[in-house]
């Protein structure tokens, strides 16, 4: 019946686009949108590296849903559209929107949505879950600096995951001290904001002694770039530096509400990065956790100083391999735009199974070089100090970051490096199912990449 009636409603609807119809179903709903899906049984586009039929997917369940949300019908029933996870995912992430402290007057009321009918209920809680994972490393990128400081964030974590039955340490100033991580601590001299450093453990394997899965999130809170300040246009964008941990919480906590046989470490450092009489000096010497000394030549390069300690802490938990997620470099935004997450690793494997994750997840990765070009840059020139910070060198500042994070990883620990800085956001539409503001990307395929571990 319903078929009839479209026919005579006017053209075909393109893909990723929708149309409302009223009083097709006179007794149930008083609204249906209709979408475009394109072509049926898309698969993987090899030159994209895109899944094109869940991409198809996720897109037409954003448009149907914003288009009864437009019509003020917040009550959104979906049908599978043939792959219920990708509905679920789509429909998740542009059915949510960061409001943050608005007066409750003036928020608009998000529309529920839940799956029409009973096929796919098992698929259509893993989107679902995914997309809040990311929903939530939404909502910690934008909240404003200062109502997400080390602290706050810390208790925000705590307050979530440990309800999962997640284990969460907050270690303080002290412990770092304790711990010799220098590096870490000359990027918190500068704010008057404690310093944390966060300690995760979810065990979900069936081998409590397994050896563990490590994300490392950089977790700058605001970064005004220390005394080498930034511009002031667009600062207060950098309430969204703490993007990488962000994203390693929302999916641990996803792995948690899975239940994922695996076990994960998730290691934070927390900070600010701001000038002050007590902040780090261009041409300071620090020292790090393993005893390597570093010429910080630009205070606005923190990133990879919080890391260096962290991932040299990672070591300590013999783990399977680490991951350390961080937006780290503009230059990445330069090389890729929006359009992927840059990736810098010394094993190949770990990479390809990250590569047909985002395939998957439509949140793509692309591989960057760590030759030892790019080490020597910022070792052999350096005089007086085994590393500087950034490198005297024009050019590749993605890739000399990505090395310095090396020196601090054991020559024989798998390990990859994923920059943000290009996918962080904000969004300005570049995919329709994610609306303005920061992204919460690459969680999902994060998610994804644990789940297709073997």
């Amino acid at each position: 019946m319903y078929k009839r009636q479209m026919q005579k409603a006017g053209p075909k609807i393109p893909k990723g686009r929708a149309r409302v119809f009223w009083g097709l179903d006179e007794t149930n709903y008083s609204g249906v949108a209709v979408v475009g899906l394109g072509k049926q049984g898309l698969g993987i586009n090899e030159l994209e590296e895109i899944h094109e039929g869940k991409e198809n997917v996720r897109s037409a369940a954003a448009a149907g849903c914003r288009a009864l949300d437009d019509v003020d019908i917040k009550d959104i029933k979906l049908e599978t559209l043939g792959d219920a996870e990708a509905a679920a995912e789509g429909a998740g992430l542009c059915t949510w929107l960061y409001q943050g402290c608005k007066n409750e007057e003036k928020k608009k009321k998000l529309p529920k949505i839940s799956l029409y009918g009973e096929e796919g209920e098992i698929e259509w809680r893993v989107g679902i879950i995914k997309a809040q994972a990311q929903n939530w490393a939404r909502q910690l990128a934008d909240t404003p600096a200062n109502l997400m400081t080390p602290t706050i964030f810390s208790q925000q974590v705590l307050e979530v995951l440990t309800h999962l039955g997640v284990d969460v340490q907050m270690h303080d100033k002290k412990w770092a001290e304790q711990k010799k991580m220098g590096s870490f601590l000359s990027v918190a001299r500068g704010s008057c904001e404690s310093p944390k450093f966060l300690e995760i453990s979810y065990k979900g394997a069936e081998n409590p002694n397994e050896a563990p899965v490590t994300f490392v999130g950089k977790g700058v809170t605001f970064d005004a770039g220390g005394i080498s300040l930034k511009p002031p246009s667009e600062m207060d964008e950098m309430r969204a530096d703490m993007s990488g941990a962000a994203c390693v919480v929302a999916t641990i906590r996803a792995a948690a509400e899975l239940k994922l046989k695996k076990n994960i470490i998730g290691l934070i450092p927390l900070t600010e990065n701001l000038p002050s009489g007590h902040a780090t000096k261009p041409g300071d010497l620090v020292q790090a956790m393993n005893g390597k000394t570093i010429i910080v030549d630009n205070t606005d390069a923190e990133g990879r100083l919080i890391l260096a300690d962290a991932l040299c802490y990672a070591q300590e938990f013999n783990p399977r391999f680490i991951l350390d997620i961080a937006t780290l470099t503009g230059a990445i935004r330069v090389t890729l735009s929006n359009a992927a997450t840059g990736v810098f690793t010394n094993d190949s494997n770990l990479y390809e199974t990250l590569r047909n994750a985002g395939t998957i997840t439509g949140d793509r990765v692309w591989k960057l070089p760590l030759w030892q070009h790019f080490t020597d840059e910022v070792t052999k020139k350096v005089k007086g100090a085994d590393l500087n910070n950034v490198a005297k060198s024009k050019g590749g500042g993605s890739c000399t970051a990505a090395a310095f994070l090396r020196e601090f990883v054991g020559k024989d620990i798998p390990w990859m490096h994923l920059d943000i800085a290009s996918v962080m956001g904000p969004a300005y539409d570049e995919l329709p199912y994610i609306s303005a503001g920061m992204t919460g990307r690459p969680t999902r395929t994060l998610i994804q990449f644990l789940q297709a571990l073997c």
